[in-house]
């Protein structure tokens, strides 16, 4: 492993972050808050310490694709550990598994916590929770790769591949840099959009910005305990659910508006069964829940929402969903493993694998019937080679393993197994709430510190998509190239 390059990156991360905490300072000392001087330390501390990594450059700064997995999983471990530090030494979470599980949930865009009154923080540590989810939602390493020149090229691919969602990213991107560029102004883009028309529905500035930062990273956190519940209004709620759907879409959708080259988009699969799945998951659950609201309008607007913020692994809510029937909550939780579109800010195992998956098993069927007729998985018209499928598969293996695993784990805490498989469910596909104990109304903080440090790799793993995170506990990664 080329060590000298992967603390290079390192060394980058803990300088933007330090930078980026400055705003958090800008907001306490313009709400009149003490704790401000938390981030505005704490950051200064990591520009330094940053700053002079950076200006000892690598000779040689060439990047195998296990360099780039471990400097992206290290990049998101160290990122979290110093975005913890302001909260732990404000006091705000005197413990630092439970800040450092805060900010993991936070970077990673899952947008479980472990706080009970979510009121009693100060605004600018409301502010830094909202600004984790910008920053994790297109990813710190695309933000990287947008700033430094030097990053482009093979390192640049093989960091991207590492921190980039879905089953594969084009080989074929000439200008990575512009292409990073590209990808975070539109991030930026919706993210205004969105702010402006929430405070055209009357939302405060503050609320406004905070709200959208946390959608435009489908995280979740909110800044009221009832979560957007809090706005009683068919208008900001309806805004924000429409956003979770749009940020859950693959950015190349918005790439191909940009371009143009409209009828490019009505060929891709995946968008279109994004949308199905979302369509027909809300009107089943809007049908099942009728009973529980007023009018079926308010069923449909609840069930939208959710479907939207689950589908998206956003994870904002406007009810708690424990009182549903059983039929809406299986639905729930099919529709959180099956996650966002690949290229996304959402999480879940995607829906381009699962597009994949079914047309494999449906060219296996096939075969059954005409072993002698050639077969082939081809997705927008193009064929899918047999090493997508088989790392698709693969991947499907481990995941499920993971959940297994991890499920087993946390069930020493003794709780029933509704809240066991549900929160693993909801940690490692970066959705947030799960039912039961850690439902729309609960949270994480009655768990074991075992279990919350389990909970930290699923969320680093399912935002990383496992591999990265699997990678640096491997003793053979760690050898010289």
């Amino acid at each position: 492993m080329n060590k000298r390059t992967v603390i290079y990156i390192l060394g980058w991360v803990l300088f933007i972050e330090g930078l980026a905490m400055q705003a958090s300072t800008i907001v306490g000392l313009w709400y009149h808050e003490s704790t401000y001087v938390y981030f505005l330390f704490t950051g200064l501390a990591l520009i330094l310490l940053g700053g002079i990594v950076i200006l000892n450059k690598p000779k040689k700064f060439y990047m195998q694709r296990k360099d780039g997995f471990a400097a992206t999983a290290m990049s998101w471990i160290v990122l979290s550990l110093a975005g913890a530090v302001p909260l732990w030494l404000s006091g705000s979470i005197p413990s630092f598994i439970d800040a450092f599980f805060e900010t993991v949930s936070g970077f990673t865009t899952t947008g479980a916590t472990i706080l009970q009154d979510i009121e009693a923080l100060d605004n600018c540590m409301l502010f830094w929770r909202s600004l984790s989810h910008f920053l994790g939602g297109m990813g710190v390493i695309v933000f990287l790769l947008a700033l430094i020149p030097k990053l482009g090229g093979n390192a640049g691919i093989n960091l991207m591949k590492a921190e980039s969602t879905g089953p594969e990213v084009d080989k074929t991107m000439p200008k990575l840099r512009q292409y990073a560029m590209v990808l975070y102004s539109i991030y930026v883009g919706l993210t205004v959009i969105e702010t402006i028309l929430l405070m055209c529905g009357g939302m405060y500035f503050f609320d406004a910005v905070t709200t959208a930062m946390a959608t435009a990273g489908t995280g979740g956190f909110a800044l009221y305990n009832n979560s957007i519940a809090h706005y009683n209004s068919y208008y900001l709620q309806g805004v924000v659910s429409v956003f979770m759907m749009l940020f859950g879409l693959n950015f190349y959708v918005y790439i191909l508006i940009l371009t143009k080259k409209i009828k490019s988009i009505l060929k891709i699969e995946e968008i279109w069964w994004y949308l199905g799945i979302i369509g027909f998951s809300t009107l089943v659950i809007g049908i099942n829940i009728m009973n529980i609201y007023k009018n079926a309008f308010d069923s449909f607007h609840q069930s939208f929402f959710y479907v939207s913020s689950i589908m998206s692994s956003t994870g904002f809510a406007i009810d708690n969903t424990d009182k549903w029937p059983e039929l809406s909550k299986a639905i729930i939780c099919v529709v959180t493993c099956i996650g966002a579109c690949a290229g996304s800010t959402g999480g879940g195992f995607k829906v381009s694998r699962i597009l994949i998956l079914c047309k494999e098993a449906r060219k296996e069927f096939r075969l059954i019937v005409h072993p002698r007729t050639v077969q082939t998985v081809k997705v927008n018209g193009k064929k899918v080679s047999h090493e997508v499928t088989r790392n698709v598969s693969v991947y499907l293996i481990v995941y499920i393993l993971i959940v297994v695993f991890s499920t087993a784990l946390i069930s020493i805490n003794g709780f029933d197994f509704t809240t066991n498989f549900t929160s693993v469910l909801a940690t490692f596909n970066n959705t947030g709430p799960g039912f039961s104990i850690v439902g729309s109304a609960g949270n994480y903080s009655s768990f074991s510190i075992f279990s919350k440090i389990v909970f930290i790799f699923n969320m680093l793993a399912g935002r990383l998509e496992i591999y990265p995170m699997l990678l640096i506990f491997m003793p053979a990664a760690w050898k010289k190239n």
